[in-house]
Formats: structure tokens, sequence, C-alpha cells
């Protein structure tokens, strides 16, 4: 089957990857809520160890990193306040590294996170990772695009769930995985297959 060309390449955007000693890392909703439950992720554990992986590594390159938590209020799934809604251990944050909370999938969209990245002096690439892939990493990645950052994905370190199509069918979590970050390498970033894709 041929396939189209990426509309990054229509308009002539650069497709290398970032290093990530001139980078910032961002770390999207890492929380226990994908691991048990309701949400919980086919994914979560690899990813959450390529994460792992990808903090250790960003740190070791002295890369800024800043964490982002959603918020669902008392007693949801994502409740910030309880075990269930905390960052899981192999993500958690170092102290020095912020904490970004936000209410919606697009974790620029009435944050902080702006305000943050300016005082980091980021930019403009950014490396983002985290659940779930077709929600929260996409809409990140699309909302960075707009205010003119470089966002590149690293895929091993996302993970999403599976979820019924529009006609009831099953999508599988790895899927709708791909179909995302398809998106996101059609035009908003680029992607990075594994942690170790990523130049130090």
């Amino acid at each position: 089957m041929t396939v189209s060309t990426t509309l990054r390449d229509v308009i002539g955007l650069d497709g290398s990857l970032p290093s990530l000693s001139t980078a910032t890392l961002i770390m999207i909703d890492f929380q226990n809520t994908y691991r048990t439950g309701v949400m919980a992720l086919p994914g979560a554990d690899p990813a959450l160890d390529a994460a792992a992986r990808l903090l250790e590594r960003a740190r070791a390159a002295g890369t800024p990193v800043v964490h982002v938590i959603n918020d669902g209020g008392e007693g949801s799934p994502y409740d910030i306040r309880a075990e269930i809604g905390r960052i899981e251990t192999r993500a958690a944050p170092r102290d020095g590294e912020p904490v970004v909370v936000k209410g919606f999938p697009n974790a620029f969209h009435e944050t902080d996170l702006l305000d943050v990245l300016r005082r980091l002096n980021a930019g403009p690439d950014l490396v983002l990772a985290g659940f779930m892939t077709h929600m929260c990493v996409q809409f990140t990645a699309q909302g960075a695009f707009n205010l003119g950052y470089r966002p590149t994905v690293v895929a091993e370190a996302c993970a999403t769930r599976p979820l019924a199509a529009p006609n009831g069918t099953p999508v599988q979590a790895d899927a709708l995985h791909t179909a995302a970050l398809t998106t996101i390498g059609d035009l908003f970033g680029t992607i990075a297959p594994h942690v170790t894709d990523v130049p130090a």
C-alpha cells in the first residue's frame, strides 16, 4: 500500500529528533490511575519502565523535567489527594522538578505549564511521554505545536486503552496507540519509537 506524504514534509518541517540535553522533558499523567481499576491500561507497566529509563537519561543530561498530573476531583480515579491519583514511583518527581496540575487533555489549557516552561527558559524542543497516547499526550503535543514548540513523543513511554469504534467494533489499545502517534507525526511533532532513539 502506498502511503501519503506527511503534512510535516509537505510544509517543510524539520523531522530530526532533538537532543535531550537541549530539550525539556514533560512527563504526562504517570498516575496510579492507569495501573488499576476502571482506567487500567494494558501497556502501563512497560511504558512506566520506559519512562523510568527516559527520566534517568534526562536527569543525567541535565534536562529540565516537568511533571503533569490530571486532577479529576475528590473520589474520582484522578483524585490527586489519594493514592489512586498520585504519580507512580517509577516516574515520580525529584525535589525541584515542577508539577503542573491540569483538568483538560491539553496540559497547556488553563494551567501554568507555559509559565513554567518560560521560567525554565525552555524551548523550542520538548520531549513528551505519558498516558494516554490518544488523549492527553496527543492533545498536549498539539497544544505545544500551536504555541510554537517542537514536541517529540517517545512512543514506548506512552500507552492507552482499548475502546469501541463508532460502529461498536473493538479498537485494540495498540491500534489506538499507533493511530494517535501517527496523527501526531503527521503534523504536530516527531516520534521517537524508543527511549534510546532520542540523542543524549
